[in-house]
Formats: structure tokens, C-alpha cells, sequence
């Protein structure tokens, strides 16, 4: 079943013929070189014509099983091929795209197929595999197809589905402020809040992106990152807009990495700061041959000074740090490769091509240099709106800025990260920032990774509380460990606890959940004294 185009009087409307929309950029890159390779999996791969038929093939699919444009369709999947060809035929066929991350617990599952109202499911057979899982789906919404393996109940199999359908592109009326997809948000501070993004926004940031990193059709770069989350998602679209190679990967490894870079001659990575590290220090990679590497791009956190040195100068000449969210679509500020070794600590750098950026207090004043406030920007490629919440939109939109809830200061004229608001620590009539005591703790030679939050204190109101974790084969104790912050941070800064523990609670894509400490470790001063 399809759509047509509405028509006044014989003449198509305006956005027939001007719209934006995700499909239509794959299927333009398709034509400009249908014999370039887009994808490699493994011994896998994929030509962009190809490619793009079987997103047609999918659409078809996806609109002969009942589904009209609007609908939500789910997916739970890892990194694959039919993962890609799935959610750019949802997007062709003017459906709306709602990924779950699959390292979420089934009752964010279920939370999400509930609030999203979603219709049908695309699910790994892995997932499906699980009895909760299958419980989950089956429950609601009841049907969809499965990836990678045979279908079962009321799961078909999604490569027998597109098999029966024309590779012909689907005429589907698409405007380009149509919400294109719902993305959940990561939950580092609670409960998941769908993020609706727009057709031109997606499109916005990927074209930004091709921009902004010198991307062209030469270019080949990795999809280590979950396919599911923001940044991953937008840095792969910004390749095939700019009609590059995307060497997928099914999760970090950093043998695979390090063979990816050799045999496919990559010119772009990704990753986090450890996965940085990790590449670095494995013991093959002196012998390896990286001299394709031109650009590689980190994100989620700050690298340390001495870690960036050594990259440099060892792994690959131009670092370069991207900052986004889900609700602002990335890139949104970048700190470039000419600034890595000029200024260090949290520097975001300064606005990509796509918005602008500024620093705002509660009265919605703009901030000048060197005053603390928090992060705002505008631009085309901002959220349409958190789903069925018009109060937190409400709230995100105040005084004409997408407000972040990310506090910052410009210096010298780059952005610097100073915290989130939420997790500025209030301890004895002083603003103490997580992230500050975080940095102190990552100089200590034994401490891999380190998480400050504020608890409960009947004097200090809250306690600056700091959790480690230690380096493979490292020994510290919290003596010694609160010692090292003495020497670095003022009185009030240093931390009043700090346990050494074996993990932190940690998102998918290595982004520190935070309210978990703070509900598992809330009583933790409830012994002591107001007056000590």
C-alpha cells in the first residue's frame, strides 16, 4: 500500500518537489556511483545500489504489511547490514523509526513500545531468543520481522519479506519537518524521553557532518558505536551523504579495529577515549601500518593530556572531540584538530556550520566571556519535541534557545564544559563540579575511570562522593587516593569518600550513569553528625 502525492489543481504542492527527506540522500548518492562500496561487515559487502534497492525492497515491505506513513516501527538491533537496510527503509517509507538500545532492561523495553505506541518490530533473533524479550514483543505490539534468522510465532523473516517485493522506490508524500524518528534518550539522568527528530534535521546534521570532518567519496571510516545512538547514527548518514565507505562492526575489538584500518586503508575513526587507548596500547600496534588514518574524531568524555600527546604523535596526527545530543542533533560543537595541543581540560570548542551556541543564566540572559552558564543553541537541526511531554518541551525552548541542561564558559573564545546542571555539587554553600574532581582523579596513575556525585550529608547538605576504578593490576586506597585530590583541588572540593569499585554504571555508548550511584549510595552518610 502507498501513498501518493496530494495534488491542488494538477500542481504538486511545494514540498513534492523541494522536500528533504532521509531516503532521498541514499538514493542520490546511489545514482552518483551505484558500484561504490558503502558498507563492509566482515567478508561482507555492500554497493550503494545495491544497497538502496534493498531499502525499497524493505519500504515496500514495510507499507504492503498494512503500515501507513506516521506509524511507529520499533527496532532492537545490533550492528548489521539488515539493520541499516531496516531503518533507511522505515525512513523511505515514511514511517517513523523508534530504536531501542538493547543493552536496556526489559522494563525500558516494554516502556518504550508502550509510550512510542509503536505498531511492529524488527528485532535480532539473538533478542528474540531471550523468553522476556519475546514475552515483551509478543505482548505488544504483537508482530514484526526478524533479523538475521529465520522467522517464528507471529515474526516473519525480514529477508524473506523484502524477497517478494519490488525494488521500485515507494511514492510516499514526506514533508521535511515530518518526525522521521524517536529517539529515546539515554537515561543518565532517569526515565527514557522520546526525542522527535525531523527529516531535514537529520538530513542538517548529516550534511554538517560531511562538512565539518572534509568527508568525500574517498574517505572510509568506522561504525564501532552502536547504530541505534544519536552519534552514531548521524556520523554514518554524514558518510553516504558524502558518498563514503562505513566498515561496520558488531562492537569494539580492538584487534578487528586495528585489522580494519590496514586492510580497508581507513581515513576516519571513532571511538571513545578508551577505545583510543586501548588501539594505542595493544601490543600489535607498533608493527601496524596506519599511515590512511587522517582525522580521528573521540567523544563522551575528555581525553587526558597525556593520552592525547601520545596519540598524536604515535597513532594518528589530527584529533578532534565532537559534542552533541540526541535533542540537538549532532555535530553541534566541535574542538578541533589546530586547539588538541593548545589548551587542555573539558574545551568543546566552538559552533559547527548548522547552529549557533551560546551561554545563558535563569533569567534568559546571554553570557558574556568567562561567566558560567548554561549551553543553548538554535538551529535547523534541533528536536520538534520530547513525545507526549509538551511541559519538558516547553521547558527545553524557554526564551527561544534549545536549552541542553549542560553548564558552560566561553574562554578565550572556545566553549568549555564545566558540568550538567543536575550534577553540579552542592556541598557547603559552594558550587563544587563533578567533572573537575573527576579530572584530578584521572591524573592518579592507578585510577582507569572516575565518577563524582553529590549524597545526602546532614551538614555539607551534599557530600562530594567519588567512585573508581582501577587500572588493570593497580593498587590505591581511599588514603591515598583523597591525598592526591588535596594536592590538586581546594578544601571544599576534595571529596568526602571515595570507594574503589570493580564498574560504573555505564550507557551503551561509555557515558556514566550517574543517578544510579546516587540512589545505591544515598544513606551512605546517614551516620554521621550535623556537626562534624
Amino acid at each position: 500500500m502507498t501513498a501518493s502525492v496530494s495534488v491542488t489543481q494538477g500542481v504538486p504542492p511545494p514540498g513534492a518537489i523541494a522536500r528533504v527527506a532521509i531516503g532521498d540522500f541514499l538514493r542520490r548518492s546511489a545514482a552518483r556511483d551505484p558500484a561504490k562500496v558503502a558498507f563492509v561487515l566482515g567478508a561482507e559487502r555492500l554497493t550503494y545500489g545495491d544497497f538502496d534497492a534493498r531499502v525499497s525492497r524493505c519500504a515496500n515491505a514495510l507499507l504492503a504489511a498494512g503500515l501507513v506513513p506516521g506509524d511507529r516501527v520499533v527496532t532492537l538491533c545490533n550492528n548489521s547490514l539488515e539493520f541499516l537496510v531496516a531503518m533507511f527503509g522505515i525512513h523511505r517509507a515514511g514511517l517513523v523509526w523508534v530504536p531501542i538500545n538493547t543493552g536496556l532492561g526489559i522494563d525500558d523495553v516494554r516502556y518504550i513500545i508502550d509510550h512510542s505506541e509503536a505498531r511492529f518490530v524488527l528485532v535480532d533473533a539473538t533478542l528474540l531468543a531471550r523468553p522476556d524479550t519475546a514475552a515483551a514483543l509478543l505482548h505488544a505490539p504483537g508482530r514484526g520481522w526478524v533479523l538475521e534468522g529465520e522467522g517464528r510465532d507471529t515474526f516473519d523473516s525480514f529477508g524473506a519479506m523484502q524477497a517478494r517485493q519490488p525494488a521500485t522506490e515507494p511514492e510516499v508524500e514526506i514533508h521535511d519537518r515530518d518526525v522521521a524518528q524517536i529517539m529515546y534518550t539515554s537515561g543518565t539522568t532517569g526515565r527514557p524521553k522520546g526525542v522527535m527528530q525531523s527529516h531535514l534535521s537529520v538530513v542538517m546534521a548529516a550534511m554538517n557532518n560531511a562538512i565539518e570532518f572534509g568527508l568525500s567519496r574517498n574517505d572510509v571510516a568506522n561504525a564501532t558505536l552502536p547504530l541505534f545512538h544519536c552519534a552514531q547514527h548521524t556520523l554514518m548518514f554524514g558518510l553516504l551523504v558524502a558518498g563514503s565507505t562505513l566498515v561496520v562492526m558488531r562492537g569494539f575489538d580492538p584487534v578487528v579495529v586495528l585489522d580494519a584500518i590496514e586492510r580497508e586503508r581507513m581515513s576516519f575513526m571513532v571511538g571513545l577515549p578508551l577505545m583510543h587507548q586501548a588501539l594505542l596500547d595493544h601490543p600489535t600496534r607498533p608493527r601496524r601500518d596506519l599511515s590512511s588514518l587522517r582525522l580521528c574524531l573521540y567523544a563522551m568524555a575528555p581525553m587526558p593530556e597525556t593520552l592525547l600527546r601520545r596519540l598524536i604523535a604515535e597513532f594518528c596526527p589530527n584529533y578532534m572531540l565532537g559534542t552533541g545530543q540526541t535533542e540537538m542533533y549532532p555535530l553541534t560543537v566541535a574542538f578541533r584538530p589546530e586547539q588538541q595541543l593548545q589548551r587542555f581540560g573539558s574545551y568543546w570548542g566552538v559552533s559547527t556550520l548548522v547552529n549557533d551556541t551560546a551561554v545563558m543564566d535563569d533569567a534568559g540572559r546571554l553570557l558574556g566571556p568567562g561567566e558560567v552558564g548554561e549551553i543553548v543553541h538554535r538551529g535547523p537541526n534541533v528536536m520538534e519535541g520530547y513525545y507526549k511531554n509538551p511541559q519538558a518541551t516547553a521547558e527545553s525552548r524557554a526564551f527561544g534557545w534549545h536549552h541542553t541542561g549542560d553548564l558552560g564558559v566561553w574562554v578565550d573564545g572556545q566553549l568549555m564544559f564545566r558540568d550538567r546542571k543536575k550534577d553540579m555539587i552542592k556541598t557547603g554553600g559552594e558550587n563544587v563540579p563533578s567533572i573537575k574532581v573527576e579530572a584530578v582523579l584521572l591524573r592518579h596513575p592507578a585510577v582507569a575511570n572516575a565518577a563524582a556525585v553529590g549524597l545526602p550529608h546532614p551538614r555539607w547538605i551534599e557530600a562530594v562522593t567519588a567512585f573508581v576504578v582501577l587500572k588493570p593490576g593497580a593498587q590505591a586506597d581511599e588514603a591515598s587516593l583523597i591525598q592526591h585530590c588535596k594536592e590538586h583541588l581546594g578544601g571544599f572540593e576534595v571529596p568526602k569518600g571515595i570507594a574503589v569499585v570493580e564498574a560504573l554504571p555505564m550507557t551503551s555508548t561509555g557515558k556514566i550513569q550517574k543517578h544510579p550511584l546516587r540512589e545505591l549510595y544515598r544513606n551512605l552518610y546517614d551516620g554521621e553528625q550535623a556537626a562534624t
